[in-house]
């Protein structure tokens, strides 16, 4: 075993004494070094209840036959550190998250890891770091909140009945008691944000390839099932050690794939266009941009998901979870293994009853392309990203005047005060990777459009990206970047911009001459942020079309 560097041989008696003064008895050094990377905070909503599956994964990891070491991994809730300097944080923890635990499974020879995570950017830094270092992991992820339930039976949600209701509060649409009883049923207890926002569709994915066991990304935080997943988990880890089973023995480019395919299929988050491709690059595992777009056409959409369709994550578990996914998308998902035993066919075969309201069969799809499509054009030469799933089918392809703004705040201030119109495009830039730094959501403007009713006449484009809760014709992750001289640095007030999702294309109306001009004449900005560690971030982060990932610099 790797810990056997450190407990074995008479040139480890001081390694031994240390472990010793940690409570270990001589008895139980010899057994398997489990890791439980815990990122419990009371930060975070998802997050808190972390505590509880800590004593289950510690009782199955004693019961398998293995010692559990506990070590932290910090946390940033996307929902509270939204709209202001701290989402500039919030992408880079991922780039933290995996350094940490390669770290500290480096430095202290683990045997294996249990990756206890939840939420936005954990999940993908810990995956990440799993990939990287390659030595036996499980990931459990703390599950989803409850709807929030009101009078006549209405269920509420974070972001329809916070971020989307204060725009509705300020357009005079619903009075203060209406916003009052909103914040007080939006978010009822523990667990992450209700709908298939980034961390529901992390969660799911991790299921999806093999690394968490079955159920784990749909069981509800507040859950038994959720704790016995927690403890079989513990278990599971000491086999997979004794049985030298590795993450990139799971996560193939096949398995990738079926993650694509499944988060497609569920019209989840666009942020999770990122995450797979970091992933995948820790993984050493090859896996274009293209590829989103690719089996985006033959990938129907089959779920009407919260934020932008109906149903929210309790109604996904009880429809069967992610192996009723697998039941209904047939063929189209590979025979994966995972880290469970069983494959991805025997898992959809494991299913006996799937509700086809929740999950779609293929042959009644709500949708007949997947929830993400890739863009292209002479602004976004590299790609772009939109959820189509989150857009109506009267803004699938709109032609308008660009609005543009070099920051989120200006952005949203000229939304709230009622300068942007039916027909503008608002173009928000310098919030990339480098330009932001940190890319951040842009959750606030867009969900403040749709309040304010203007879903169905503004298109919004950036180089930043969005919350896995945006819903509307908002198109991100633009590369290259407004700060590396992408051409939405070029873009000018009154320009012409055709969107055209069908077709793939992001086109600004304004002829190569002109363009080039523009570009002669750009001076780069300096940096929104000069100090600190986002500082050096902005330094060595690459593009979005890569993954925003962080190169040796």
């Amino acid at each position: 075993m790797r810990s056997d560097t450190i407990t074995k041989g008479v040139e480890r008696t001081p390694h031994r004494a240390l472990l010793k003064a940690t409570g270990l008895s001589h008895d139980q050094i010899g057994k398997p070094f489990i890791g439980v990377a815990t990122s419990f905070t009371d930060l975070i909503p998802g997050h808190v209840g972390m505590r509880d599956l800590e004593r289950f994964i510690e009782k199955g990891v004693h019961s398998g036959g293995g010692y559990a070491f506990f070590f932290g991994i910090p946390g940033v809730c996307d929902g509270i550190s939204m709209g202001h300097r701290g989402m500039h944080y919030s992408l880079p923890t991922r780039e933290l998250i995996a350094d940490m635990v390669e770290s500290v499974a480096e430095a202290h020879r683990l045997d294996g890891l249990v990756l206890l995570t939840n939420c936005d950017k954990i999940t993908p830094g810990m995956l990440m770091a799993a990939a990287r270092i390659n030595i036996p992991s499980i990931v459990v992820t703390a599950g989803p909140m409850l709807s929030g339930r009101g009078e006549s039976g209405r269920r509420y949600s974070f972001v329809t009945d916070t971020f989307e209701a204060m725009a509705r509060y300020k357009a005079g649409v619903i009075d203060a008691d209406e916003l009052a009883l909103c914040e007080e049923n939006a978010c009822p207890g523990m667990g992450s944000c209700q709908g298939l926002f980034t961390a529901n569709t992390m969660a799911i994915l991790s299921e999806t390839m093999g690394m968490s066991l079955p159920r784990c990304g749909t069981a509800l935080a507040v859950s038994a099932l959720k704790r016995r997943i927690a403890f079989a988990s513990g278990e599971k880890i000491v086999e997979l050690v004794q049985n030298d089973i590795k993450p990139r023995d799971i996560m193939t480019r096949e398995a990738f794939e079926n993650a694509i395919r499944v988060d497609l299929a569920l019209g989840g988050s666009s942020n999770t266009v990122l995450h797979l491709l970091a992933i995948a690059n820790e993984a050493e595992v090859e896996l274009p941009l293209d590829t989103f777009d690719i089996l985006s056409k033959d990938t129907p959409q089959l779920a009407s998901m919260n934020p932008a369709g109906k149903h929210f994550m309790e109604d996904l578990d009880i429809a069967g979870g992610v192996s009723a996914v697998f039941r209904q998308l047939g063929d189209k998902i590979h025979d994966t293994r995972t880290l469970f035993g069983l494959t991805t066919r025997q898992l959809a075969e494991s299913v006996r009853n799937v509700d086809d309201e929740v999950v779609r069969p293929l042959s009644d799809p709500f949708k007949k392309e997947g929830g993400i499509a890739i863009l292209y054009g002479n602004i976004a030469p590299k790609g772009a990203v939109v959820k189509q799933s989150g857009v109506s089918d009267v803004m699938m392809r709109f032609e308008g005047i660009a609005r543009c703004f070099d920051s989120e705040e200006k952005a949203m201030s000229a939304i709230m005060n009622g300068v942007i119109k039916p027909g503008d495009i608002v173009v928000i830039r310098y919030e990339g990777p480098k330009g932001g730094p940190g890319m951040r959501e842009m959750l606030a403007p867009t969900a403040a459009l749709m309040g304010l009713g203007l879903g169905e006449s503004v298109a919004l484009l950036t180089d930043g990206r969005f919350s896995g809760g945006t819903r509307g014709p908002c198109i991100g992750h633009i590369s290259p970047e407004a700060a590396e001289g992408g051409p939405i640095a070029l873009v000018e007030d009154g320009d012409r911009i055709l969107m055209d999702i069908p077709a793939r294309k992001l086109e600004l109306l304004v002829d190569d001459a002109e363009l080039a001009r523009r570009l002669e004449a750009w001076v780069a900005p300096k940096p929104k942020i000069g100090t600190g560690w986002l500082a050096r971030y902005a330094k060595v982060v690459t593009s979005a079309h890569t993954g925003a990932v962080t190169t040796a610099g």
